[in-house]
This record gives C-alpha cells, structure tokens and sequence, in this order.
C-alpha cells in the first residue's frame, strides 16, 4: 500500500463512522478495518496511518477520489466556532473531515431513497439497488450509472423495495440528462433551482448536494428531519424548533453552516 498525507488536522475513525454507522454500504463498503470503493473498474482499499491513509492502489487516477472522500479540502483550520456547544464539538471530534459523495447521481438517489424513512432501511433499499444493477469488483460494487438506470423500468425498482412515487423519480433523474459538471460552477441558489426543477428533489436534498457533493461552505439543509431533531436537541431547550428557527441558528456559524452540521450531526451520535 502507498501512503498519501492527509491535511491535518484528521481523524480517520471519525471521518469513516458514516460508512459503518448505519450498516452496510455497498458502494462505500467498510471491510477488515478499511474502507472500500470502486474507482473506474478497479477496487481501491484505504485504511487509517500516521499523518494520513494507507491506499491501495494510489496512482493519479484514485488520488483525487480518496482526497474527496475524505473531505481533504475542509479548511479545518480556520474552523473555530464561536458558540459554546459547536466549539466543545470541534474540540471532541477533532480531525474529523466530513466524507464528499464524489458522484453527484449517487449522492442523489441515495437522498431520494432516504426520504421519510430511516436510513437503515434506507441502506437496505439501496444496497438491493446496488447489488441488482452496479457491477461488482473484489467486494465493493461500482453505483450503478445513470445511463444503466435510465433504461430501467418502475418495476424494476419497486421489487427492490422503492415506492412507486422514489422509482419515478430515480428514473426521472437517470434520465433527465443533466450536467453535472455545468451545475458545479454555479452559485449555491442556481444549484438548487436546477435540481429542485427535477420531480422528487425538495429544497433539503438540493441543500444536500451542496453540503456532501459540492463541499459548499453555507449549505445548511434546516428542512432535513434528522439536522432539525438534532438542532433541537442541542438548542432547544427541550422542545422541537421548527425549520424557520433552525434556518435562523444556522447563521450563527457563517460561514461554516456545512461544517457545524455534519459536526452536530457526528456528536448527536456519538456516546456521552
């Protein structure tokens, strides 16, 4: 394996705790104390070393892919909350680097899959999708494409447990040509038009894909059930906050909203 320096600071355990905190993850796939994935038709393994990660195989091509995955580019230096609770969170989960979804048609259908279900069964749902249409490498599974997608049919998808209406809008996406790569240049609230225009995208998983895809600092999805459960948690004063009073919260950690919610998030779950 060959050793590729991580920013520091960094956290390989804390970073990686989404891909085994809710299950298994094909396409992401957490094995024998490495995380897994497919890039191009090869399976690259990284695992935790000092200053940074282990990787097999590292060339030109998997470097750029590791360092996404990884949130590399977080400036956690220049993260140093003001509020009390975010500042005793970042002290906590020091090193921690929110993972980047590096492909935008996979962070999308897995939002759409998650909607108004846990994300256990949610993993399940997607994982059966994975398996049926992705294509298997050592262990990980390459996603399926959009393209592979888009010549399915809605039977296709609810046998692997979607509801009619998230088969329609998976298939809506796969076929809806869109460009990625144009998308990405643009500001936070052309983004979100371009996506929200597509049916079964709602204003919080557009905020989504700015936040875990695109890295944007300011994403701060206030309408997201599970970001409102735990803003209210820790801000509350034990009642629910609606999603106006988690939008208004999210102003106090300009500009870092993207950063302040994937550490809300982490330390909501973490023990103690």
């Amino acid at each position: 394996m060959a050793f590729l320096a991580m920013p520091q600071p960094f956290d390989f355990e804390h970073t990686t705790e989404r891909f085994r905190v809710f299950g298994l993850d094909l396409a992401n796939l957490w094995h024998e104390g490495g995380l897994h994935r497919v890039v191009g038709t090869r399976e690259v393994r990284i695992e935790a070393a000092p200053g940074g990660v282990d990787v097999e195989p590292l060339d030109d091509e998997t470097r750029p892919l590791v360092r996404t995955l990884l949130g590399a580019d977080f400036d956690l230096g220049a993260f140093a909350p003001a509020d009390p609770i975010l500042a005793r969170l970042r002290m906590q989960l020091d090193g921690f680097r929110p993972p980047i979804a590096p492909d935008p048609f996979e962070m999308l259908v897995g939002a759409i899959t998650a909607q108004q279900i846990s994300l256990f069964a949610a993993f399940a749902v997607r994982n059966r999708f994975v398996e049926r249409y992705g294509v298997r490498a050592d262990h990980a599974y390459a996603f399926p494409t959009a393209e592979r997608v888009a010549g399915l049919q809605q039977d296709d998808l609810t046998t692997l447990g979607y509801s009619r209406r998230k088969a329609d809008y998976v298939l809506s996406l796969a076929r809806s040509g869109l460009d990625f790569d144009s998308i990405a240049q643009l500001p936070d609230d052309e983004v979100k038009a371009a996506l929200t225009a597509l049916p079964g995208i709602g204003e919080w998983t557009a905020d989504w894909f700015l936040a875990r895809h695109l890295a944007r600092p300011r994403a701060w999805p206030a309408g997201d059930l599970a970001l409102r459960k735990v803003v209210s948690d820790f801000y509350g004063d034990g009642r629910p906050l609606t999603t106006e009073e988690v939008r208004e919260i999210g102003a106090r950690f300009e500009p870092f909203q993207n950063l302040a919610a994937h550490y809300l998030l982490l330390g909501h779950r973490m023990p103690g």
